[in-house]
């Protein structure tokens, strides 16, 4: 029959392989077959309950909480044709290095810096220890005071928690940690002390990042009350970026999931579930091409 309607094997098998995607001359397939209407519905419906969340952020959310399974870039069209899309972040530092050699474990670097806090007419002083390979805040103290003792305190309720660990620990150049006493501390604790160049903050970007947003999402946005309920307000948000809120730089999850080696797991199932709804898509276009016909 092929023959003698002059068509090649090779074209009817790719003809049959297409079968059921739409034609694009000169250009390539999409992966994903038509979104149905209550998918885009619930794309739009879940941007607008966090439209202060980015559409990566937005689109790894909804497929671990089994609301929609798509791709990154699917989401940004969907919310590009509803007109739901954000504007680009200004505030993004404009230069990136990359410092120091990516820890491949947790608990190989710690990075551990001071952030003012302006309160009531003057400052606290958030002193946070972040490990680097997970992004998890691993002790924090929100001090009324930032001498060595107070650097030297966190530091030592952070080493308590995992007595086992001895990190790098990673600071800059502030004169709390170049104390003599702090110093011996280290020594004693069996940790390698490496302060990042005078002129490279970058070199401890990751906790810059940190005191970055939390300023931003949580200490700009609450009416603390006094210092207890500071603390009490800080120690919240901490709990819920080290548990709850999607991490861009470890592939959208949690600080605690990537600390636990959650991560090969987290992502496999996303990959399952992305691929379950293509399959189900492609049978229900097959099935309305049937139909049609």
């Amino acid at each position: 029959m092929l023959k003698s309607i002059e068509l090649s094997w090779a074209r009817y098998h790719d003809w049959k392989k297409r079968f059921g995607q739409p034609n694009k001359h000169n250009g390539k397939i999409p992966r994903d077959f038509w979104l149905e209407p209550w998918e885009i519905a619930e794309i739009v419906k879940f941007k607008r309950r966090h439209l202060d969340i980015g559409y990566r952020h937005l689109t790894y959310m909804m497929l671990d909480q089994d609301i929609v399974a798509v791709s990154p870039s699917t989401t940004y069209r969907i919310l590009k044709n509803h007109d739901l899309t954000s504007r680009w972040n200004n505030n993004t530092l404009k230069t990136k290095k990359k410092g120091f050699t990516q820890p491949l474990k947790a608990h190989e670097h710690w990075h551990m810096d001071i952030s003012y806090i302006n309160f009531r007419g003057t400052y606290l002083f958030l002193i946070a220890v972040l490990d680097g390979f997970s992004r998890y805040i691993v002790h924090h103290e929100l001090r009324t005071n930032m001498q060595e003792y107070d650097v030297e305190m966190v530091l030592e309720r952070a080493l308590e928690k995992y007595p086992d660990e001895h990190p790098r620990l990673i600071t800059d150049n502030g004169s709390q940690f170049l104390a003599l006493d702090f110093k011996k501390f280290l020594k004693e604790s069996q940790l390698t002390h490496v302060r990042t160049s005078v002129n490279h903050p970058q070199s401890n970007g990751k906790i810059e990042a940190f005191h970055k947003t939390i300023k931003s999402e949580c200490i700009r946005q609450e009416s603390m009350l006094d210092l207890e309920d500071a603390r009490n307000t800080v120690a919240a948000y901490i709990h819920k970026y080290n548990t709850e809120r999607l991490h861009s730089s470890i592939g959208y999850i949690t600080p605690l999931d990537k600390l636990n080696g959650k991560a090969d797991a987290i992502f496999k199932e996303r990959d399952r579930k992305l691929e379950e709804a293509r399959k189900r898509r492609q049978q229900n276009a097959k099935n309305k091409f049937k139909m049609a016909a």
